[in-house]
Order: structure tokens, then C-alpha cells, then sequence
């Protein structure tokens, strides 16, 4: 019943017998005669040959169901047989933001392709909502996100921690009086941001800050700082990435909240100030997040046991 299975689905896939029969590498006719087999073993037609596209019955939307469920039964066991193997060839899909594709995961992949030459990486770069969706359609297999999303349906690794700061021109007149709550960035030296107490945000109330897009972490906890000391951001320009944030800060067009492996990852300059801001709103943290229940194949626990900043 289900030996023709692979025919099925691809009719189904690409709603239409000549599209599927083309990707197959069969005729037409070879196709049509393999599905009416499958048809009579079943004993009720799975394709609604008078809709254009093609569509499936009711009979057929159940079998597609228990075709792709038999597909995951067959992954999961291939992905068990890779138990009995050393994971010294695999491949692995990883995905992020910009913020992480371009100044995490290089190094990260440098270190882990040196030590696992034939392991094949693949990085995909896009929305964390796109990438959420990638990871429970199985395009990607591990994503790092600073968003906290839902453990009903995503499991996670802690990476790390960070604090997302106030980030303020340096040349603005309110930073004189503020000296006491400045944090002092030195080359190759992390922040210590405990090392001076939280700015009153009060102060930059009136000042126009730039903030990410609604979709963001960084938005969501922006917007709860503001509210938390009683007030509504004067909003000059909204965008997609913290590092554009950072650039308008620095032509001294507005003030914006950025996390701070941003900002230790970039050039030390002395064109801002950075204030250490409100901890119940602004600590973080940064994960690495998969499928729940999907296996955890060697060389995903490499990759895990690996990546480390």
C-alpha cells in the first residue's frame, strides 16, 4: 500500500502529474499507472483529477498524513544509525540574525571546521521568526537567538548572557553630570557593567531614541524600560539591526539601546557613552535553540559542545 509511496507524494508536492513525473525522471504515463496501483491497493481514489491543480481527496490527505509521518519514523532512525558512527562526516545547518551571522558564528565555524574538516556547515541568515519557523519545518537545525522562544515547542542551550545598555553620544552635554555611571570600555577587556549602578532613564526622556522594529527583543525590552520609569520614547527612526542603531548613534542623531556582545565585538570608539541600565529589563540571554523532541545527532552535539565565545 504504501510501497508506492514516494509517487504519491510527489504528485501531491507538486500538484500536477507532468511536474512530478519530470522531477522523478519518469514519464507520465509510467507515473499515472504507479499511482493508480497504489489507488486500487488502497481501494478509494487519492487525487481529485476534475480541480486544476490537481487536489487530494479526503482519502488522500490521509494517506499523505501517514506518508510523511512514516517519513519522520525513517529520518529518526537514520539519525540513530549515526550514533554507531564516529560524526567526523555530517552536515549542519545553523541559522541567525545578522547581529550573530556576521560577528558570532564566523569564529565559531573557523574553530569547529578546523577541528571537523569534513563536516559540512551550512549558515542561513534571516528573521528570527523566519528562522523559528525554519527549525520546525527542519530547514535549519540549530538557530542562536536572543529572543526567548517557547519551550512547548523549542528546546535550548544557554550560550550566554548579556546586558542590553543605553548607548548615548558622547558629545551631549548630559553626559558631564553623569561621569559616576559611565562604563569604561578598554581593548580586549569585556564591560564590567556591576561596576557602576543603573542610570535614571528619566534623564534621556526627552532626547529622540532609535529603536529596533516591533518583532524585536531588544524593542520589547526598550519599550518596558521607558514604561517602567514612566514615560514614552520620542521615536526618531525605527530599524531592522542593532549595529544600524549604533551607526546613527554615532553620526549623534539620537540615542538607542544595544546589547553589549555588540558592542564588544566591534572597535572600541570614543564617540559614545554607554550606561549600565535597569537589570529586571535589560539581562538577557542568548541561546542556542532546536526542535523540541527532534534527536540530537552527534553532529549537533559536537557543534553544541564546541561553540563557546
Amino acid at each position: 500500500m504504501f510501497s508506492g509511496m514516494h509517487y504519491v507524494y510527489q504528485v501531491y508536492k507538486e500538484k500536477s502529474f507532468s511536474k512530478a513525473a519530470q522531477k522523478l525522471y519518469i514519464s507520465q504515463p509510467s507515473l499515472s499507472a504507479s499511482i493508480r496501483k497504489v489507488e486500487e491497493k488502497v481501494g478509494y481514489p487519492l487525487f481529485d483529477r476534475t480541480t486544476k491543480p490537481i487536489s487530494l481527496t479526503l482519502c488522500g490527505k490521509k494517506y499523505i498524513q501517514s506518508v510523511e509521518q512514516i517519513q519522520a519514523i525513517e529520518q529518526e532512525f537514520t539519525d540513530y544509525l549515526n550514533d554507531w558512527q564516529e560524526a567526523n562526516i555530517g552536515h549542519l545547518t545553523i541559522g541567525g540574525t545578522s547581529l550573530f551571522c556576521s560577528l558570532v558564528f564566523p569564529p565559531l565555524m573557523a574553530n569547529f571546521t578546523q577541528k571537523y574538516p569534513n563536516i559540512e556547515l551550512t549558515l542561513i541568515e534571516d528573521s528570527t521568526a523566519n528562522l523559528e519557523q525554519m527549525i520546525l519545518d527542519g530547514t535549519i537545525d540549530i538557530i542562536l537567538a536572543n529572543d526567548q522562544l517557547d519551550e512547548n515547542f523549542f528546546a535550548s542551550k544557554l550560550f550566554s548572557r548579556e546586558h542590553l545598555l543605553l548607548v548615548v553620544p558622547k558629545d551631549l552635554e548630559i553626559n558631564e553630570k553623569l561621569t559616576d555611571y559611565q562604563l569604561v570600555c578598554r581593548k580586549n577587556q569585556a564591560l564590567n557593567v556591576e561596576a557602576v549602578l543603573p542610570i535614571d532613564l528619566t534623564l534621556f526622556k526627552d532626547l529622540p531614541f532609535i529603536l529596533l522594529k516591533q518583532e524585536n527583543d531588544s524593542r520589547k525590552r526598550s519599550i518596558e524600560l521607558c514604561h517602567y520609569y514612566g514615560f514614552e520614547p520620542k521615536i526618531l527612526f525605527e530599524v531592522d539591526q542593532q549595529l544600524t542603531s549604533y551607526m546613527i548613534v554615532s553620526s549623534g542623531l539620537g540615542i538607542a539601546f544595544i546589547g553589549e556582545l555588540l558592542i564588544s565585538k566591534l572597535p572600541i570608539s570614543d564617540r559614545f557613552v554607554y550606561y549600565r541600565l535597569a537589570p529586571e529589563f535589560s539581562q538577557r540571554k542568548i541561546n542556542f535553540y532546536w526542535k523540541k523532541g527532534k534527536y540530537i545527532n552527534p553532529v549537533m552535539k559536537k557543534f553544541l559542545e564546541e561553540a563557546q565565545l
